[in-house]
C-alpha cells in the first residue's frame, strides 16, 4: 500500500500532542512493507530522517508551524488548504492507495482529498481540539464562534464520509457516534507511550516531596484549578517542590506569578523543553503527578498522555475527573480523581503525599499500562484497521 500520511505537526523530534505517536505509527507501517509518504511542516534534517525511518517526506515550508509558534490558531486554520494543494501536486506523479490523517486539522485536507483522488481515508482523532477552547475566556473565544467550530470538527467524518475513524478515548468515540457516524466505522485505540523509555522509577521516599506536571502547558492545562491548588499546597507544605517538565509558556509564567502572590517562597521549577526519551527521568524524581485540567468537552474527550506516562513509571496521580481517562483508570488505587475545585484538588494531593498508595499497586498499574498501552500495541491496532479498510475496497 502506498499511503499519504497527513499531519500539522513537525515529525521529529516529537514535541507533544500526537507527534510522539506518529513515529511509532510510521515504524509499524514500514515494518509491514507499506510505502509511506509523510506530508508535514518542514523540520531540521528532514532528509536524513526520511532515510532513517524509510519513508518519503514532503515538507510544507510556507510558514513556521509548531506547538509554540506565533499566531498558531490562525496558521492552523490556513494550513489544511495548503496541505491539500501539496498532496495534489505530489499526486500528479504518484498514485496513492489511501490517506491517513493525524488530528482534525489534517483531517480537513484528507477528507477533501479522498473525494478528489477517489481513495479511502482513515481519520485519527487524538483529541477534540476545538473542545479545549471551552476553557478559554469568552472574550478570546466567543461561544457562538466556538460552537460552530466544535460542530465543524465533530462533523468531519460525516462530511467527508470517512472509511474509518480512530479515537483517543471512548468518550470521544461516543460523541462521534452520537453525532450520526456509523459505530461500525469507529475504533478507540487510546493514546500510548514508549515502554522502553518509561521504566518504573526507583523509590523517592527519602527525598523532598515533589509534585510533577509535564506537557505543553497551554491555557487549558493551567487554569484557576491549578493556580488555587498549587497555592494551597505551597502554604500547607512549604517543603514541597513543584516540578514542571516542558517549555516555560506564558500560561506557566502567569501561574507562577499568581502562586507567588500568596506564597512567595513557593518552590516552582521549570525544566524547559525535554526530549521525549528523557521525560521519565524527571518523573522519577517525583512523589505524585498532577492533572489539574479545567472541565471542557476537549478535556473530557482526551486520553491524557500525562496519565499514561505518570502511571507507567509507577507514580501516584491526582487528576480532575476527566471522562476519557476515568473510564480506563477509574477504580485504580494509585489514581485519585478529585473534583473540579482547586481546594479539594489540593487536599487530595496533600493526602497522597502523606499517605501514598501501596507500591505494589503502582507497580501493578504500571504493568497493566505496559501491557495495554505501549505504542507498539496502539499503533498495531491503528494499522490493523487501516489494512481492513483497504481489504474491503
Amino acid at each position: 500500500m502506498r499511503l499519504a500520511l497527513l499531519t500539522h505537526e513537525p515529525f521529529y523530534p516529537p514535541s507533544g500532542g500526537g507527534s510522539a505517536e506518529a513515529i511509532f505509527l510510521i515504524e509499524e507501517l514500514v515494518a509491514r512493507g507499506h510505502e509511506v509518504h509523510l506530508f508535514c511542516p518542514v523540520f531540521p534534517d528532514y532528509e536524513k530522517n526520511a532515510e532513517r525511518f524509510g519513508i518519503h517526506i514532503h515538507p510544507f515550508s510556507g510558514w513556521k508551524m509548531g506547538r509554540y509558534t506565533k499566531f498558531r490558531s490562525l496558521k492552523y486554520l490556513a494550513y489544511p488548504r495548503c496541505l491539500r494543494n501539496l498532496v495534489l501536486k505530489t499526486a500528479r506523479d504518484i498514485q496513492f492507495d489511501a490517506l491517513f490523517s493525524q488530528h482534525a486539522i489534517s483531517a480537513v485536507a484528507a477528507g477533501k482529498l479522498s473525494s478528489k483522488l477517489n481513495i479511502p481515508v482513515v481519520m485519527n482523532f487524538l483529541d477534540y481540539l476545538t473542545g479545549f477552547m471551552e476553557s478559554w475566556p469568552r472574550w478570546v473565544m466567543p461561544r457562538l464562534v466556538l460552537n460552530q467550530l466544535m460542530r465543524f470538527e465533530l462533523n468531519l467524518p460525516i462530511r467527508y464520509d470517512a472509511n474509518a475513524v480512530l479515537t483517543v478515548s471512548d468518550e470521544l468515540a461516543k460523541r462521534v457516534i452520537k453525532n450520526g457516524f456509523p459505530a461500525s466505522r469507529v475504533l478507540t485505540i487510546h493514546y500510548g507511550y514508549d515502554a522502553a523509555s518509561f521504566p518504573v522509577a526507583k523509590s523517592t521516599a527519602d527525598s523532598p516531596p515533589t509534585i510533577v506536571m509535564h506537557g505543553s502547558f497551554d491555557t487549558h492545562h493551567l487554569g484557576p484549578i491549578a493556580t488555587q491548588a498549587i497555592s494551597r499546597i505551597a502554604k500547607e507544605r512549604p517543603d514541597a517542590h513543584f516540578l514542571f517538565i516542558g517549555k516555560e509558556t506564558d500560561a506557566l509564567k502567569k501561574l507562577t506569578k499568581r502562586v507567588r502572590q500568596t506564597s512567595r517562597s513557593a518552590n516552582i521549577q521549570c525544566s524547559g523543553f525535554v526530549d521525549y526519551k528523557q521525560i521519565a527521568s524527571g518523573l522519577g524524581q517525583a512523589h505524585v503527578g498532577i492533572i489539574p485540567y479545567e472541565s471542557s468537552v476537549g478535556s473530557h474527550c482526551a486520553f491524557v498522555a500525562k496519565m499514561v506516562e505518570y502511571t507507567a513509571v509507577g507514580l501516584p496521580v491526582v487528576s480532575t475527573p476527566l471522562s476519557g481517562v476515568k473510564s480506563y483508570f477509574g477504580g485504580e488505587p494509585s489514581v485519585r480523581f478529585s473534583e473540579f475545585d482547586g481546594e479539594q484538588f489540593a487536599k487530595d494531593v496533600l493526602q497522597v503525599l502523606n499517605e501514598p498508595p501501596p507500591e505494589a499497586e503502582t507497580k501493578r498499574l504500571a504493568k497493566r499500562v505496559a501491557t495495554e498501552l505501549d505504542w507498539k500495541i496502539v499503533c498495531r491496532n491503528a494499522v490493523n484497521r487501516l489494512e481492513t479498510v483497504m481489504n474491503e475496497r
